[in-house]
């Protein structure tokens, strides 16, 4: 590490020791609630899908879901000269309960990007940054597709994070099965073309709409998440019809733009193949717990790097299971 970026480094350690109220940043401590909070908007704030759902602090590690809204109908008549007014206790739409796990987010930056950065006057930001980014990006992809929860996860084995956390999609296969479908008249798989089980992607979505609860089909804010591999067929001619820069332009806003079943794609990243799921993004929380967050940055010299461990205890949530669909396991017809 050179001079400067010592100076840099070690300045940046005194601001985060500050904010924390804590003697050294050195030294393992709790991330202070305030800071907690501000890295949280951070982490949501760097990424547009994250931005689209919830991240909410909770205090105790377990619990119920937490209904951001009114899952289900209420309206309704009642002839009180025979039956007292029985107000709905929309709390028991939902089914789904959460379990925050320990999540190590250690992260190594070498001596030589310090020392590219240094020169820099947001030195600090840039450092900071680098690890939010990281976060909310490994966020989405175990949301995705998380299955498991190992005491000791291995990345090679699952370069997706599968065994960091339970993601959303785990989460209805296991609480909702009767809103998943993983096969169609072949086992093992849901075929779309002539002979398959749907002629094409748009009407298999408005199936996977029917799996949802009634009164949740006709939502203006339902959206459909999709594998990219599975637009390729529907949109490749205008892809391929692109040979300037104005066409390309009209082919990039054609596919931006582009619904399924009646439906606005999004976008989502690291979601899985051969699949789509049908919700709304306010129904997919990340619940973190409050006053869990804890911290040690540590100058390791043996490795030419800087090591920062930070661990936060985490879940996955779907407000209202009823309000979700998946289909996977989706193919092309032979």
């Amino acid at each position: 590490m050179r001079k400067e970026t010592r100076v840099a480094f070690t300045g940046y350690m005194s601001q985060i020791a500050l904010l924390n109220a804590v003697a050294n940043a050195a030294e393992k401590f709790n991330v202070e609630p305030s800071v907690q909070q501000k890295l949280e908007t951070a982490i949501q704030e760097s990424d547009a899908f994250l931005k689209r759902i919830n991240i909410i602090g909770v205090n105790e590690k377990d619990g119920e879901a937490i209904m951001l809204g009114v899952g289900s109908t209420i309206a309704g008549r009642t002839n009180t000269s025979a039956n007292p007014r029985s107000p709905r206790d929309v709390s028991k739409t939902t089914k789904d309960v959460y379990n925050c796990k320990k999540t190590d987010f250690d992260t190594a930056v070498p001596y030589a990007l310090l020392d590219a950065w240094a020169k820099f006057p947001d030195f600090q930001s840039r450092l900071s940054g680098s690890i939010v980014q990281r976060q909310a990006l490994d966020r989405i992809m175990i949301g995705f597709n998380g299955t498991s929860v190992a005491t000791d996860t291995d990345r090679a084995a699952n370069p997706m994070l599968e065994d960091v956390n339970i993601g959303w999609l785990q989460k209805l296969r296991t609480s909702a099965p009767e809103r998943v479908m993983a096969e169609g008249a072949v086992a093992g798989k849901v075929t779309i073309g002539a002979g398959g089980d749907y002629k094409t992607l748009d009407g298999l979505v408005y199936d996977a709409v029917q799996l949802l609860d009634p009164w949740h089909r006709k939502r203006p804010d339902l959206v459909v998440l999709v594998d990219r591999n599975l637009l390729h067929t529907k949109f490749l001619a205008n892809v391929e019809g692109a040979s300037d820069n104005e066409n390309e332009l009209a082919a990039a806003q054609i596919i931006a733009k582009a619904r399924l079943g009646g439906l606005p794609i999004e976008d989502a990243p690291f979601f899985i193949d051969g699949a789509i799921m049908v919700t709304t993004l306010a129904n997919l929380s990340i619940y973190y717990q409050l006053e869990a967050r804890r911290r040690h940055i540590k100058d390791e010299p043996e490795r030419d790097r800087i090591a920062d461990y930070q661990s936060s205890n985490e879940a996955y949530v779907i407000e209202d299971l009823g309000l979700c669909a998946l289909v996977e396991n989706i193919e092309e017809a032979a």
